[in-house]
């Protein structure tokens, strides 16, 4: 069964329960396979990304069979606004925030089981992976704070950013910063490095728990506190504000040709 969701945003969770650990986000437009359930749980897979996690069964809406059909595939249009407003019916009102999908969006409406959806904002429809506006989309989210799982402006962590970033540029990578770091052309040297690469961050374990976007100037955006703007350089990230390394840079990969 496919179902989508049709509030501004809702939590996945890593278990089937409001105190469970918020893993990921599904914005408006987004569509999720129902793999599992429990009580009023759904265990779900991501349509765009195939991750997978329980959303409360009130915060998704089935498709009909027709729109299930038609909705197979992730859709290609998404909103450019911070936030902005979606209107359903005379007076049902939505708020849509940034990187929110507009299924089979035509003339200004999007239709859902049956439903017009007028969205009067920013949009942009990609055809084809194009990284020209790639900066741009990632400064509208400066100051937006750090939050766990988060993928909005209102609360987005370092994976969430990166992803969101690229998928508004036409290039679809997974959820987490180890499975982004997994795809990829490696780049050997920052000096090689060019801007609209991603770097990538480990532990003392070596594990993968960073990424970010490098810039010109030996310069990086990413969410760390909140999603900011700090130099980089072969041993990672400095963090000019508290005069120390924050990160740890393991690798470089790039997305685009």
């Amino acid at each position: 069964m496919l179902a989508i969701c049709l509030l501004s945003i809702i939590p996945v969770r890593r278990e089937p329960s409001n105190k469970s650990e918020m893993v990921s986000q599904i914005l408006f437009g987004e569509t999720v396979e129902v793999i599992d359930k429990k009580d009023s749980w759904r265990k779900v897979r991501i349509i765009h990304d195939g991750y997978i996690g329980w959303v409360d069964i009130k915060q998704i809406t089935e498709l009909t069979p027709d729109e299930q059909e038609k909705f197979k595939s992730p859709s290609d249009t998404f909103s450019l606004d911070l936030v902005q407003l979606i209107i359903s019916g005379p007076t049902q009102v939505t708020p849509l925030l940034m990187g929110s999908c507009l299924p089979g969006f035509k003339d200004k409406v999007s239709q859902i089981n049956g439903q017009e959806y007028r969205f009067e904002g920013s949009v942009r429809k990609v055809s084809t992976e194009d990284p020209g506006k790639l900066i741009d989309y990632a400064y509208m989210y400066l100051n937006a704070p750090y939050l766990w799982g988060g993928r909005s402006p209102f609360g987005i962590d370092c994976s969430g950013f990166t992803q969101m970033i690229l998928r508004l540029c036409g290039k679809s990578i997974a959820r987490d910063a180890w499975q982004q770091a997994e795809a990829g052309e490696t780049i050997h040297l920052l000096e090689e490095s060019r801007t609209g690469d991603l770097a990538f961050f480990d532990n003392a374990e070596k594990k993968i728990i960073h990424t970010g976007i490098i810039l010109q100037d030996n310069k990086i955006i990413h969410a760390s506190g909140k999603v900011r703007i700090d130099r980089l350089d072969h041993q990672g990230i400095y963090n000019s504000e508290r005069k120390e390394y924050t990160h740890n840079l393991r690798l470089i990969k790039r997305y685009f040709n």
